[in-house]
C-alpha cells in the first residue's frame, strides 16, 4: 500500500472529528434541518460543476438509486437524527454513546447485506473500542437533563441505525461506481429527507454571520467533499467493519479539538480513554485477514 493511501484513514477521523465542531459555530445561528438542506443543496452544486472537469462518469439509474438511498440513511436522517436530538437537549456525552454503537451495529449488518464474516479479534476490537468511548465521554455523562426523553433518545437510535445500514448499503451496491457522480446522488438523497424536514419541524430560521459562513464552508468544502470522498475510498477498499471502527477514534479527536479551540476540560481520565480507543481501533484494523468474505 503507498504511503499516502496509508495516511487515508487518520485523515479521515481528523476530517470527520472536525463536523462537530463545525456544527458548535453553526447551530446557534440556523436551526438543524434548515441548515442541513442548504449544506447538501451547495454541496450537488459543487459536485455538479465539477463533474465535467473531471470527467466523471455517469451511474446507471439502478446504481443511482441505490447512492441516493445511501445519502439518505448516511447524510438525510443520520446527520438530521443526531442535529435534532442535540437541539432538543440530548446532551453530547450520552449521543456520543449512543453514536458509539455504530460500528457494533454495522459489523452486525456486515454479514447480511455484504457477505462479511467478523472473527474474535475484530469482535474484541470493537468492543474495547466502545469501552474506551465511554470512558473518554465519562465526564459529560452527568450533564443529564430535561433533555433526555424518548423522542432525543429515540432520534439518537434511528439515526445510528441509518449510518450503519447506509454504510453497508454503499459497499454492497455502489462501491464500483464513480466517487464523484456517487457523492452527488447521495447528496441528493440527503437533501431530499433534510429539506420535508425542515418544512415540517422547522421555521427556516437561518441568521447569516460570520460564524455561519465560515461553518458552511468548512462543512460543505472539507467535510461533505473532503471526509466523505475520504469515506467512500475506505468502503471500497476495506472491510465496512473495519472502516466503521474508525468512528471510534472521533469522539477522542474531538474532544482535544474542543479543548484546544473552547478551552473545554481535558483529564486524565479521558486520556486514558483515548488510549483504549486506540486500542481497540488497532485491534480491529491491523490485519486486513481478520475480516473474511464469505463465498457466494
Amino acid at each position: 500500500m503507498a504511503t499516502a493511501e496509508k495516511a487515508i484513514p487518520a485523515l479521515f477521523v481528523l476530517l470527520w472529528a472536525t463536523g462537530f465542531i463545525g456544527a458548535r459555530y453553526a447551530m446557534p445561528w440556523a436551526e438543524p434541518f434548515t441548515f442541513l438542506w442548504v449544506r447538501f443543496a451547495l454541496s450537488f452544486a459543487l459536485l455538479l460543476l465539477l463533474i465535467p472537469v473531471v470527467g466523471a462518469r455517469r451511474l446507471a439509474p439502478r446504481t443511482a438509486l441505490h447512492a441516493g438511498i445511501a445519502g439518505m440513511l448516511m447524510h438525510g436522517v443520520y446527520l438530521g437524527g443526531v442535529f435534532w436530538a442535540i437541539r432538543h437537549g440530548l446532551p453530547a456525552g450520552i449521543a456520543g454513546l449512543i453514536i458509539g454503537l455504530q460500528p457494533l451495529l454495522t459489523a452486525v449488518m456486515a454479514g447480511a447485506i455484504a457477505g462479511e464474516t467478523v472473527d474474535r479479534r475484530l469482535w474484541l476490537g470493537l468492543a474495547v473500542g466502545l469501552v474506551g468511548v465511554a470512558v473518554v465521554l465519562s465526564p459529560k455523562l452527568g450533564d443529564v437533563t430535561g433533555g433526555v426523553t424518548a423522542a432525543t433518545i429515540g432520534a439518537g437510535l434511528v439515526a445510528v441505525l441509518a449510518m450503519s445500514v447506509g454504510t453497508v448499503w454503499q459497499k454492497r451496491f455502489v462501491t464500483n461506481a464513480d466517487l464523484i457522480t456517487g457523492t452527488l446522488y447521495q447528496y441528493l438523497g440527503g437533501w431530499l429527507v433534510a429539506f420535508p424536514a425542515s418544512l415540517l419541524f422547522e421555521n427556516q430560521h437561518f441568521v447569516l454571520t460570520g460564524e455561519l459562513i465560515f461553518a458552511m464552508a468548512w462543512l460543505v468544502l472539507v467535510l461533505s467533499l473532503g471526509a466523505i470522498f475520504l469515506l467512500m475510498v475506505l468502503i471500497r477498499k476495506g472491510a465496512v467493519a473495519r472502516v466503521a471502527s474508525l468512528f471510534y477514534l472521533v469522539p477522542a479527536v474531538t474532544a482535544v479539538m474542543a479543548w484546544a479551540l473552547f478551552g473545554e476540560t481535558l483529564t486524565p481520565l479521558q486520556i486514558i480513554g483515548m488510549v483504549i480507543t486506540t486500542l481497540g481501533v488497532a485491534l480491529a484494523t491491523v490485519q486486513p485477514s481478520l475480516v473474511r468474505r464469505v463465498p457466494r
